[in-house]
């Protein structure tokens, strides 16, 4: 996505380009968390209440206190320089939602895939559903507090990544530590464009 602007008469248009990033991951993971630390905008969300309804379809093994969840998308914006902004789209974790995935990821030239090393499998399908649609990608763990920490090559081999993908430790709480993940995604979706001999793809169409 691109487009021009002035800010006045005379003076040489200027390109702002714009790019959307997917924050995906499984459910209690963080997305909503990373969106919110980082967006200049107040965030979008559609979170709802947990239930006893969801009880027998949400997995609240290890995030036993989480009470909300996220049920379409939550919605924020970065500016990382003059030129570039980024829109930053959180998917929903839970496996009742997962259709809605391939609609969100229309458009995106990249996205985060959330870990928490205490419940890794739950990051495997949206690897795999990144993988499949070649969407470029970068893992990030995020580190949570009390628990075991382990090494970037340590979670690396753990979830058998392909090479090439960076892993990155992180806390999403933190904006500045947001910011770091989203950095090393663009550089990564540069690389990746370049090896491929073309402009950052967006997929799935």
């Amino acid at each position: 996505m691109a487009s021009v602007i002035s800010d006045s008469p005379g003076r040489r248009a200027a390109t702002v380009r714009s790019g959307k990033l997917l924050i995906a991951g499984g459910f209690g993971v963080g997305k909503t968390t990373m969106v919110g630390s980082v967006s200049e905008i107040p965030p979008l969300r559609t979170e709802e209440t947990l239930t006893e309804l969801s009880v027998a379809t949400d997995d609240l093994t290890g995030i036993e206190d989480k009470r909300t969840t996220t049920v379409a998308l939550d919605f924020g914006r970065i500016t990382i320089s003059p030129q570039l902004i980024l829109y930053l789209f959180g998917t929903p974790g839970q496996e009742r939602f997962w259709f809605l995935w391939r609609e969100l990821a229309l458009g995106a030239i990249g996205a985060v895939v959330l870990a928490d090393t205490r419940r890794l499998a739950s990051c495997f399908p949206a690897v795999d559903f990144f993988e499949r649609s070649r969407i470029p990608f970068v893992l990030g763990v995020n580190c949570f507090e009390g628990t075991q920490r382990y090494t970037e090559d340590e979670v690396r081999e753990a979830i058998d990544l392909t090479p090439g993908v960076p892993v990155q430790l992180c806390d999403v709480r933190e904006r500045a530590s947001s910011k770091r993940v989203l950095t090393t995604l663009m550089q990564h979706v540069i690389s990746t464009a370049q090896q491929r001999g073309g402009p950052p793809a967006s997929g799935p169409n």
